[in-house]
């Protein structure tokens, strides 16, 4: 049998990277690695056990390094060496840039470039070159982006067909007749977002699209529509029982309990650690409760008093919303506007959603040969880009078929109605794209194993869950990825835990403590960094569903969720791994949020006569 060399193309300075050497004879147990540059040269001896080597290395140098067994047959392996702190540049570069100059598409473009030019020996034409040709059609090859893209074009055409055929008009009607103001409109997309808890994309597109014509009217600015669709999505999603997150979140749980021989079931775990999980559960609250005050701060304020006083809904070009900013031409005659043109297809895409899921996940079952489970094992294995694929799919042909068959257009109008709806999504798609390309820079960089690095493992583990908080939302912040970042820190940081907790000598107890505080503390924290990320996937739909600017999405919500990850982290994370309740934790958070937003939050319509 040949050997084989499997190892990574990029390591960090002094930070260990995994390599492993696989189809070496029984009769070696000793293997001599030589690790070597121009300036640089290191020999290194591994012991083989069951003919495979499967270790970690470090190299305390920079560039471009082989990787050499002398006594095999095997190629050298090319290896390039960075200095860790070049590892966060290319996002943070990104992120700054679109802070600062209001230019999404360029700033990611330019943060992919540079990371590009650090992977590719800081050859400028190289960089610029992989750019388009590896790291974008890499982005759009990968099945489950291809998934992800033709949904949000599919619903994006179904939203076309209902507002067009008046059926968004006829929804922001009913909804007017029960929104009677600014504060049960707000209330009404906080609610939207609850109920549409199975998949935090499908509750960013459909509460954003559905609510938008409703507090337009109201005159609630689009920055303020973007944080109710965005505070809502990803956290209830993260949080309930049955979503299409539990898969992956048990999974990351069970694995991470295996690494450290626990026979604890992942599923009970993720259920126990639901209390800890700070940040979601208390920015549910703080939605609902600024909707119901009506109180903001910051730039919130300042873009909710323009909205209500200059009637400016945005702030300047509202590149999100794209062609949809021009109600006479997309939201169709009032006298076409039925409500049920409008449900109807949204319910396809729900119902269609959960059905979906449950198909899936029973076919999933059934292959595995498992012919005994209930609706947990159904949801945890079922497959839900297809389930949203298939269901926008339906919508589309069942919105299409409703609009004929009432002959309210005619099936040229109802064709460039559907063309009109996925144009507006093209921005999206596009920013999604470069989203996932610049994601791919940071795995290649390594730039969650820099951050982790940093925290070290000389730390008490009592404030291991704070820490962690910070990191997994330093990592999904850098990133714009909450799965991306469960993904990397879950193997870490459980053996981690279990690992510092055993220095200490704490007990069974205590260890779980510490254990459900880490992993509540990774999901979380992942959701925090996510929701804050100019470059999450789920932050630019919110702004392009709410069709708000995306900048002004990120800058409004930035200060919000910065406040409440701070109260979470001092008021639940830390006393929490000390043996407090959770449930004290929460009952305390809730009175100091409730402070804040009364003491600082100033109403928004006051000296406004809103009715």
């Amino acid at each position: 049998m040949p050997q084989s060399v499997s190892v990574s193309s990029t390591a960090l300075e002094g930070i260990e990277f995994s390599f492993v050497v696989s189809g070496i004879p029984d009769s070696v147990s000793r293997v001599n690695i030589i690790i070597q540059n121009d300036s640089y040269k290191d020999k290194v001896v591994l012991n083989a056990s069951d003919g495979k080597i499967d270790t970690s290395l470090v190299i305390n140098g920079t560039g471009n390094f082989n990787i050499i067994l002398p006594q095999f047959n095997v190629e050298k392996v090319s290896l390039r060496v960075f200095p860790g702190l070049l590892s966060i540049i290319p996002p943070l570069l990104a992120i700054l840039f679109a802070l600062i100059f209001r230019q999404v598409i360029l700033s990611l473009m330019l943060g992919i470039y540079v990371g590009a030019v650090f992977i590719y020996d800081y050859n400028p034409l190289t960089g610029l070159l992989r750019l388009v040709d590896k790291y974008i059609i890499n982005s759009i090859s990968d099945v489950s982006h291809i998934q992800i893209i033709v949904f949000t074009l599919f619903f994006g055409g179904v939203i076309g067909l209902i507002s067009k055929s008046g059926g968004t008009r006829g929804i922001a009607n009913v909804i007017t007749k029960i929104a009677k103001n600014r504060k049960s409109t707000m209330l009404s997309a906080w609610l939207s977002g609850l109920v549409i808890f199975f998949d935090d994309y499908a509750n960013t597109l459909i509460v954003g699209n559905l609510m938008r014509p409703v507090t337009d009217k109201m005159k609630i600015s689009r920055e303020k529509l973007a944080f109710i669709v965005d505070a809502t999505a990803a956290p209830v999603a993260s949080i309930f029982i049955i979503s299409s997150w539990i898969g992956f979140e048990v999974g990351l749980i069970h694995d991470g309990l295996s690494m450290i021989g626990s026979d604890a079931n992942a599923y009970t775990t993720f259920l126990a650690t639901i209390p800890f999980r700070f940040y979601p559960i208390i920015m549910l609250f703080f939605v609902f409760l600024i909707s119901y005050s009506q109180r903001d701060f910051g730039p919130m304020y300042k873009a909710e008093r323009r909205a209500l006083i200059e009637g400016k809904l945005f702030n300047g070009k509202d590149i999100a919303s794209a062609d949809l900013t021009d109600t006479s031409e997309i939201f169709g005659n009032e006298d076409k506007a039925k409500w049920y043109n409008g449900i109807i297809p949204i319910l396809v895409i729900i119902f269609g959603t959960i059905i979906g899921l449950i198909y899936t996940g029973i076919n999933s079952l059934q292959e595995q040969g498992i012919s005994e489970y209930g609706i947990r094992e159904i949801i945890s294995n079922s497959d839900s880009y297809l389930a949203l694929l298939w269901s926008s799919f339906s919508a589309c042909i069942v919105a299409a078929f409703m609009i004929l068959s009432q002959k309210i257009m005619s099936l040229s109008e109802t064709i460039d109605a559907w063309f009109l709806g996925i144009r507006s999504m093209l921005l999206a798609v596009i920013i999604l794209i470069l989203a996932w390309a610049i994601g791919a820079i940071t795995v290649e960089m390594k730039t969650a194993d820099y951050i982790i690095s940093l925290i070290g493992d000389n730390i008490s583990p009592h404030f291991l869950p704070v820490i962690i908080f910070l990191v997994a939302g330093l990592t999904s912040f850098a990133t714009g990825t909450s799965w991306g970042t469960m993904a990397i820190l879950m193997p870490i940081v459980i053996p981690l835990s279990h690992s510092v907790s055993g220095l200490y000598g704490l007990d069974a107890i205590e260890n779980t403590l510490i254990l459900q505080g880490v992993i509540s503390s990774v999901l979380a924290g992942a959701v925090f960094g996510d929701h804050c990320s100019p470059i999450s996937d789920t932050t630019i739909l919110s702004s392009m569903a709410s069709g708000c600017n995306h900048v002004d999405h990120v800058r409004t919500q930035l200060p919000y969720a910065i406040l409440i990850a701070i109260v979470c982290m001092l008021l639940g994370d830390i006393p929490t791994a000390f043996g407090l309740s959770p449930y004290l934790s929460l009952g305390l958070i809730g009175l100091i949020v409730v402070a804040i937003v009364f003491l600082i939050g100033k109403k928004t319509d006051l000296g406004i006569n809103t009715k």
